[in-house]
């Protein structure tokens, strides 16, 4: 009886959210278990995460790079910068009109958190350094991540070296710094790097 519920319950939300969604029922002794999966449980790329409920990555969770794609989705615009701090990911975006945005992401699942709008006054300066660029913060979070797990990448429109700044961490918890060129996205040591 629990069984048909639990199937009349999922296929009803099916058809109101307009999603799929498929349960499976399992009786035991003493105690029924439900498992009922949606169109989350797939992520971007169409990989089934059903067996990674909580989101996280098989190297602990949700990368620089996926946090900076899961905050312009939700905020578009031109990410500038994005760091782990205080238990989550903060990615600034300058959007359209010189707008300022910053858009927190949960680190275990990807989830936005939250936004705010913010009060900068350096779009010029930001646009200048990126003109001629191709090379995204996402591109950037990726080709540092071959270096260590980015915990930090920033655009750094301040002197002659404008270009992209990558901090990563070893599994044994050491910090490196890392340049990341706007145009070819090569990576090399941050000169300042003690």
């Amino acid at each position: 009886m629990k069984r048909n519920i639990v199937i009349a319950v999922v296929t009803a939300a099916a058809l109101v959210g307009g999603g799929t969604a498929t349960a499976l029922a399992v009786a035991g002794d003493d105690d029924s278990t439900s498992v009922t999966r949606t169109d989350d449980d797939r992520d971007d790329r169409g990989e089934d995460r059903s067996d990674d409920r909580d989101g996280d990555d098989d190297d602990g969770g949700v990368t620089a790079a996926e946090a900076i794609t899961a905050a312009l989705k939700h905020t578009p615009g031109t990410a500038v910068s994005a760091e782990l701090d205080d238990g989550s990911w903060e990615v600034d975006v300058l959007a359209e009109g010189d707008t300022w945005h910053t858009v927190r992401i949960a680190p275990d699942s990807g989830k936005v958190l939250g936004a705010q709008k913010d009060d900068e006054d350096d779009a010029a300066e930001v646009r200048a350094a990126l003109k001629g660029a191709s090379v995204t913060a996402e591109d950037a979070a990726k080709a540092a991540a071959a270096k260590g797990t980015v915990v930090s990448v920033d655009l750094d429109d301040d002197g002659g070296d404008k270009g992209w700044e990558a901090e990563t961490r070893a599994s044994g918890g050491d910090a490196r710094d890392w340049n990341v060129d706007p145009k070819t996205a090569s990576v090399t040591p941050d000169r300042d790097d003690d």
